[in-house]
Formats: structure tokens, sequence, C-alpha cells
């Protein structure tokens, strides 16, 4: 299986990358962001409240995943 991974706002400032293409089986969102947490460089995707979307459409982390999906990570967003 092969997801592409992006990374928004603050994410793409701590990680220094946009999108990162990820091969292995996941069976959700959540199951791929463990698999990267295993880097300890990717800690911040461990933060509280964070946002994801699966073909840019936001979801929960236990959304399924299948080859070939867009997966993206961004913080909370706030407004004013």
């Amino acid at each position: 299986m092969s997801i592409q991974v992006l990374f928004f706002a603050r994410y793409r400032e701590a990680l220094d990358l946009d999108s990162l293409e990820v091969e292995g089986e996941f069976a959700t969102i959540d199951a791929l962001r463990q698999d990267l947490l295993k880097d300890p460089a990717f800690a911040v995707l461990n933060e509280s409240g964070l946002m994801c979307a699966r073909n840019e459409e936001l979801c929960a982390l236990d959304e399924p995943l299948v080859d070939g999906d867009e997966v993206a990570f961004f913080p909370p967003v706030t407004g004013g």
C-alpha cells in the first residue's frame, strides 16, 4: 500500500517536510500515524487536537485507508 502524507502549518515547519510517501499496510490513519511516531522526529504528530483529512475530506483518526489515499495532518484551527 502506498499513501501520500501531507503536512501543513506548524507540522510542516517542525518536520521541515511538505510531504512524504509511505509504503506499508495501514488499516487506519491512526495506524499510519503510529508508524510515523516510531521516528522521534514525528513526535509533533502526537499533539492533542491533531486534525487529519483523507483525500481532502476532514475525518477522524479511525478513518480506514486504501492504497493510493492521500492523508493530511494539520494542527487545530482557531478563528477569530
